[in-house]
């Protein structure tokens, strides 16, 4: 099969794309099927996924009868959410998270995968909290999945932490992080039977729950639900990520009124 990226689709181009709906991990179904439970339970109208990929959440949601919209960068990506039960149902506009508008007000915008990271400065960060403040309707709810830093894991003078060694794929991954600017990359190196290998590097920001919500709080937005993961577990000092949802507040003087 022969492609060419596009440099517009970023970081997730036709090589990353073709793969991405692998069996496992993230696309498992009980996965997927948890985050749809939630995410129908917390929508009372149309909803909104920044950075909805290749509909992994988006189509099933949509399946439910949900009225569900996207905004992606990648074409590559957005390009298969409609091969999916669903997706043909979910609109989805092409453009950056920080900025791109979409029509009307929305109950829930949602934002998973640790896809908050892929914005790797704080003021992206806090872009993306504005603009999904300003497709919220008053009372509409904002969530948020991602993970907490793997700080703990490092000794001192150490900026790598292995995520991933599975020896039958050929496959190894690790972060490294810079404690400085709260940048960091995930690094994925794959090697073939055949000897020949593929190395890929992915930036990120890394953000804390406090700095999130304060993030939420310059967007007009105050917290309401904070779990470990999507079957709503308590988060605690050991929990590796979370499930975050704010709460739009009314009248809040620095948002932009909604389109349409």
């Amino acid at each position: 099969m022969s492609f060419e990226d596009d440099p517009a689709d970023g970081w997730f181009p036709e090589s990353v794309a073709m793969d991405y709906d692998g069996p496992g991990g993230a696309n498992a179904p009980e996965v997927v099927t948890s985050a749809v439970d939630v995410l129908e339970d917390l929508a009372d109208g149309p909803v909104l996924e920044f950075a909805v990929g290749t509909g992994r959440i988006a189509a099933p949601l949509a399946a439910r009868g949900v009225a569900v919209s996207g905004i992606e960068l990648s074409r590559a990506m957005a390009a298969r959410i409609a091969d999916k039960p669903g997706g043909e149902a979910v609109e989805v506009t092409i453009g950056d998270m920080t900025s791109t508008r979409v029509a009307g007000e929305f109950s829930l915008v949602f934002l998973v995968f640790n896809t908050i990271g892929n914005v790797t400065t704080q003021d992206g960060q806090v872009d993306v909290f504005r603009n999904a403040a300003a497709h919220l309707r008053p009372g509409g709810l904002f969530v948020v999945e991602v993970g907490v830093p793997d700080l703990r894991r490092m000794p001192p003078g150490q900026d790598v932490v292995p995520f991933a060694m599975d020896h039958d794929a050929g496959y190894a991954g690790f972060d490294q992080y810079d404690v400085v600017t709260q940048r960091f990359t995930s690094n994925h190196v794959t090697v073939a039977p055949d000897g020949t290998g593929r190395f890929r590097r992915i930036p990120f920001r890394y953000v804390w729950p406090a700095e999130l919500d304060l993030m939420a709080r310059i967007a007009g937005m105050r917290p309401k639900h904070r779990w470990a993961d999507w079957a709503r577990s308590e988060f605690t000092a050991e929990s590796a990520g979370h499930v975050s949802v704010w709460e739009k507040a009314p009248h809040h003087p620095h948002e932009a009124p909604p389109l349409g």
